[in-house]
C-alpha cells in the first residue's frame, strides 16, 4: 500500500479505510486531493478492496473546509489573468480544465467499488462536496455539514451546487447555499443530505457494517448499477438511458455470480430480500 502524507490507510477484510489527516484543522488542500487521486487510481484495478470508506483524522472533524489561503492565492491569479472567452455553443466561459477536486469526484463516481463517507464531524465547503461525491454518507451527531462559500464571496465550485440540488431539491439547496448555513447530522438526514445520522461512538461500526454488506454483493452488479445511476443523471433521451441499462443488464446475465445466485435462489424457500 502506498505511503501518503495526508492519508492513513488500513484494510479490514474487503474494506479499505482511508483517514484524511491535516492537523490541526483538517483542511482539504491541493496535496491531499492529489493523494486522494492516487488512492482512487490504485483502487480502480484493486479486486481485494471491495468498498472504500473515507473518514476524517481529527476529533470531530471530517474536513473543516478547503484551505481558504490556497483559494485566496487562486483568486489573486485569476484576477490578474484575462477573462476566459465564452464557448461558442453555450456562451459560458470555460475553464482550461476542471478543478482537481471536481475531477476526483468524477473518479469516485466511476469507481467500480462503492464509496462510503463516514462523516465524523464538521464537513463544510470542500469537505461537504467531497462527502456529497461519495455513494453513501453516514454522519456522526455533534458535527455540522454545509456549503458556506457565499460568506467569503465565492460559491461551491467542486460540485456542491449540482449534487446538493440533486439530493435535496432546488428550494432547500438554494436556502442553504445562499445563506451559507450549515445543518446538524439529524437535520442533514431528514433532508436527505446524508443517509443517516448516528451517535459519534457508533460511526465506524455503522460504516463498516454497511461496507461489509456492500462487499458481500456481487462486484459486477455493484459496479454496473453505479454506472446506470450515473447515466440516469445525464440529460439524454429516456430510450438511450434504457438501452444503456439493458446492455449492462445483459452483461450481468453473462456473469458467473448471476448464474450461481439465481440457481441458489430457485433452490431456496427464502424471499429474495433475505438471500
Amino acid at each position: 500500500m502506498a505511503e501518503y502524507k495526508f492519508l492513513q490507510t488500513r484494510r479490514e477484510g474487503p474494506v479499505l479505510i482511508a483517514t484524511m489527516s491535516n492537523p490541526p484543522r483538517n483542511l482539504l488542500n491541493a496535496p491531499m486531493v492529489e493523494e486522494l487521486h492516487a488512492l482512487v487510481d490504485g483502487l480502480a484495478g484493486d479486486t481485494e478492496s471491495r468498498v472504500l470508506v473515507l473518514t476524517g483524522g481529527a476529533d470531530g472533524i471530517f474536513i473543516t473546509h478547503y484551505d481558504v489561503g490556497e483559494l485566496s492565492t487562486l483568486s489573486d491569479a485569476v484576477r490578474s489573468a484575462p477573462t476566459p472567452q465564452p464557448a461558442a455553443e453555450t456562451g459560458v466561459p470555460r475553464p482550461a480544465q476542471l478543478h482537481p477536486l471536481n475531477r476526483l469526484s468524477l473518479k469516485l463516481a466511476a469507481l467500480p467499488q462503492p464509496v462510503v463517507a463516514a462523516i465524523n464531524g464538521t464537513a463544510m465547503g470542500g469537505g461537504c462536496e467531497l462527502a456529497l461525491a461519495c455513494d453513501f454518507r453516514i454522519a456522526a451527531r455533534g458535527g455540522m455539514i454545509g456549503l458556506p462559500e457565499v460568506r467569503v464571496g465565492i460559491l461551491p465550485g467542486a460540485g456542491g451546487t449540482q449534487r446538493m440540488t440533486q439530493l435535496i431539491g432546488a428550494a432547500k439547496a438554494l436556502e442553504l447555499m445562499l445563506l451559507g448555513n450549515a445543518v446538524d447530522a439529524d437535520t442533514a438526514a431528514a433532508l436527505g443530505l446524508v443517509h443517516r445520522a448516528v451517535d459519534a461512538g457508533d460511526l465506524m461500526a455503522e460504516a463498516l457494517k454497511l461496507a461489509n454488506e456492500l462487499a458481500s454483493r456481487p462486484p459486477l452488479s455493484i459496479a454496473l448499477i453505479k454506472q446506470c445511476v450515473q447515466k440516469a443523471l445525464e440529460p439524454l433521451p429516456i430510450d438511450e438511458r434504457l438501452a444503456f441499462e439493458s446492455a449492462k443488464f445483459m452483461e450481468t446475465m453473462r456473469s458467473e455470480d448471476a448464474s450461481r445466485l439465481m440457481r441458489a435462489y430457485l433452490q431456496s424457500e427464502r424471499p429474495l430480500n433475505e438471500q
